[in-house]
């Protein structure tokens, strides 16, 4: 007795159905990574843009500095005398900057090196 099994005809429709669902899905997932990892800027901060002399708050120039090796010592040497100094980088180049309270003392404490 020979038996004949009957093979079911697939319609178009469901010949469709796990592509479309795959690419759906695709498109989904997609979006979501898009969202989560596509807001804010990088972690890393970019490098200091340098600016006018002025354009750093409440501090003011007190010398310009030539080299960095030079602004570090007078940074220190404004450090012994308990003044907190920071070396900026300024469009017109390494600025010695303080707070504006402190700029006549730093400018004497230069003037005496």
């Amino acid at each position: 007795m020979a038996h004949t099994w009957q093979v079911r005809a697939a319609n178009s429709v469901s010949f469709l159905f796990g592509p479309v669902v795959a690419f759906v899905g695709i498109g989904i997932l997609s979006l979501l990574l898009r969202w989560a990892f596509g807001r804010g800027g990088s972690l890393i901060a970019p490098p200091p843009r340098p600016g006018a002399p002025t354009d750093y708050g409440l501090l003011v120039p007190v010398t310009p500095v030539l080299h960095q090796g030079d602004g570090h010592a007078l940074v220190q040497a404004l450090a012994d005398h308990g003044l907190r100094a920071t070396l900026a980088p300024t469009v017109h180049g390494p600025r010695l900057m303080v707070f504006a309270a402190d700029e006549e003392r730093a400018r004497a404490i230069l003037a005496s090196r």
